[in-house]
């Protein structure tokens, strides 16, 4: 199963535009954000961006991000997979 799951910015260079880092529950891995980076606003290290497959789908509030997450995690196994499958593919 593949979730969409609340991610941290913690690495952005405008220089690269489409690309950064994201932190998920202690998991840091790249991601592209071009679907976000064009938002009103742009894009910061410390938003919170929702992130499916490899790509930052949607910005969040922190305040969403952290129910989102809590929900995930309600789900038990499902969670736990979804983030060992980051954790193999870590890495930015």
């Amino acid at each position: 199963m593949c979730l969409g799951l609340p991610g941290q910015l913690v690495v952005y260079d405008p220089e690269r535009p489409h690309q950064a880092v994201v932190e998920i529950d202690g998991v840091r891995r790249g991601v592209n954000v071009a679907l976000v980076a064009g938002d009103e606003g742009g894009i910061a290290i410390g938003d919170w961006v929702l992130v499916h497959v490899g790509f930052a789908m949607a910005r969040m509030d922190e305040d969403e991000a952290a129910r989102t997450l809590e929900f995930i995690k309600e789900l038990g196994s499902v969670y736990d997979e979804e983030i060992e499958q980051l954790r193999e593919g870590a890495g930015p």
